[in-house]
């Protein structure tokens, strides 16, 4: 059974104009995050490994923007989302469930970014009430490492009290941070997203990071940035 379905329509690969577009969206998202914002959020949390490391400060504010119903400039992360579909390639993604087993469903075709911003404009358009939990769990696609299964369900659904891969056992937050940044104290803002940035590019296996380690490293860099600026 089809418990959610998202339809994307963007440009192939070799078109000189990179455009995405929203088509059929079938997302329950009542009890908030409902079984749509599940689908958004496993979306992110799929394609995001493959995420240029540069657009991951712009897809975070992205993320802020359209919870709070700002007006969007375009494009963004380099692509312009557009109403016409006309010229552009059909993708769908979808959660199926059968059972007590919930599956996820993902079209391969088309550039990380677009599928990104795709489940992202998605939950940008959902009803006030429920907008901003699903983009909670957009968030919390954004940082996951593991598999997207039933602990990932979990972690979305707020049944599970933390992310499967724990701060190395339990220790201070902040000094597991700054192991994983290889920074001796807390930066300034500015020198912490470059100590980021900079790690974050060398995970990337599009720049040499080891493509198995690459999902797991990304996390944690993530993860250890939110913690410094937090603290």
């Amino acid at each position: 059974m089809i418990l959610a379905e998202l339809e994307v329509f963007h440009s192939r690969p070799i078109a000189p104009t990179r455009r995405v577009a929203l088509g059929r969206q079938n997302l329950s998202v009542v009890p908030a995050p409902g079984f749509g914002g599940m689908l958004l959020a496993g979306i992110v949390a799929n394609f995001i490994p493959l995420l240029d490391p540069d657009l991951f400060d712009d897809l975070d504010r992205l993320t802020l923007q359209l919870q709070e119903g700002v007006r969007i400039p375009q494009p963004r992360l380099r692509y312009r989302f557009q109403q016409d579909r006309v010229g552009l390639t059909r993708s769908v993604h979808q959660l199926i469930g059968g059972g007590e087993d919930l599956e996820f469903e993902f079209a391969q075709n088309g550039a990380a970014a677009q599928h990104i911003l795709a489940a992202v404009y998605s939950a940008g358009q959902l009803p006030v009430g429920s907008r901003g939990q699903v983009m909670d769990g957009i968030r919390k696609g954004m940082r996951w490492s593991g598999a997207l299964d039933g602990r990932f369900v979990s972690h979305l659904s707020g049944r599970e009290r933390g992310h499967p891969r724990s701060h190395a056992g339990g220790q201070d937050p902040v000094q597991w941070a700054l192991g994983v940044l290889d920074l001796g104290e807390v930066p300034s803002r500015s020198s912490l997203q470059h100590q980021f940035r900079h790690l974050l590019r060398h995970a990337h296996p599009d720049h040499g990071g080891d493509r198995g380690d690459a999902a797991q490293r990304i996390a944690d860099l993530t993860e250890a940035r939110r913690i410094l600026l937090a603290s």
